[in-house]
């Protein structure tokens, strides 16, 4: 379903939260091994959808989930600008983008991939290996935000920043 649709789903409650990042984690577990798009889960992104489904309001971004370009901050997930050298940084804030997206009820499902310090054109140049191209796996993925682009093409994650 396009995302149009899926967020009228969401809105009526005819596709809950949980169910939602759960199809996502799945395939995530199914695929991210060969594509090398994820470099962290979000370990409680299907605890936050069941909180979520909860709720009678419901935000703009309600239930979708998101991934996030390993070069901005999610507190409590390491923001290693896809290089060793802060490959233990867990991030102690949110970005502001973050924020926003938190305060509209979207969910953080992970962060993906990008060359190293977002300094690359390719996504081949990440400490922690290249993105594959999801489409077409003998050609790059994209620009330093390839974990973004593939990870929204090989249906990982509704909507991604880059």
């Amino acid at each position: 379903m396009d995302l149009k649709e899926k967020i009228k789903q969401l809105q009526s409650g005819k596709l809950s939260a949980e169910k939602n990042i759960k199809y996502f984690l799945d395939n995530i577990k199914n695929k991210n091994r060969d594509l090398n798009i994820f470099l962290r889960i979000n370990e409680n992104a299907l605890k936050e959808a069941k909180e979520l489904d909860k709720k009678k309001k419901k935000g703009k971004l309600f239930g979708l989930a998101i991934a996030v370009k390993a070069i901005i901050n999610v507190q409590g997930l390491v923001a290693s600008c896809a290089s060793k050298t802060l490959e233990k940084y867990v991030a102690t804030y949110d970005a502001d983008v973050i924020k926003k997206i938190k305060a509209e009820d979207g969910i953080i499902i992970g962060v993906v991939n990008c060359d190293e310090f977002a300094c690359g054109v390719s996504g081949e140049t990440s400490a922690f290996g290249p993105t594959k191209n999801p489409v077409v796996p003998e050609r790059i993925p994209g620009g330093s935000s390839s974990g973004s682009a593939a990870a929204v093409a090989a249906d990982l994650c509704d909507l991604a920043l880059g």
